[in-house]
């Protein structure tokens, strides 16, 4: 139900978030998030154009947040850079558009339809600020490699 474009959107803000003092070239985010580089420019790009990123190019420049990590919902996230059909929202009605179903749907839309609505709940009530400082926890992409330690500030 999430397209790997928005897995990679939140490991690039989830390492945004753990590291918000720093600008992080977009290399360096690709190799910390697993994300391969030339897809995660247009993750970046899509994440710019929805206010979550800033970028400055050249030297000390980088990516980091725009806002705060609390004010950053999981869920804003993965529709900022989903394709209108791929976003996570309610199913209104029959997608298939089959007249007979009217304002009705059917057994198999109406239990996506639920699962939706579950998904939207978990990723509406989390910020990114959430995941970061969660108790108890694994710090998030805390391995950027096998055996590659990643030491960062959890906020």
């Amino acid at each position: 139900m999430i397209s790997s474009t928005a897995e990679y959107a939140l490991r690039a803000m989830s390492w945004l978030a753990l590291t918000p003092d720093e600008r992080v070239a977009s290399s360096a985010l690709a190799e910390k998030t697993l994300v391969p580089v030339d897809y995660l420019a247009k993750v970046l790009q899509l994440l710019g154009d929805a206010g979550f990123i800033e970028g400055r190019r050249g030297v000390r420049g980088g990516y980091r947040l725009a806002k705060p990590a609390g004010e950053i919902r999981l869920l804003d996230i993965v529709n900022a850079v989903s394709r209108n059909e791929l976003q996570l929202k309610p199913i209104e009605a029959c997608p298939l558009g089959i007249k007979s179903h009217g304002a009705a749907l059917c057994p198999l839309h109406r239990t996506m339809d639920r699962a939706i609505a579950a998904v939207m709940d978990v990723l509406g009530d989390r910020t990114l600020a959430d995941l970061v400082s969660e108790e108890d926890a694994p710090t998030p992409l805390c391995e950027s490699r096998a055996g590659i330690g990643v030491s960062v500030k959890r906020t």
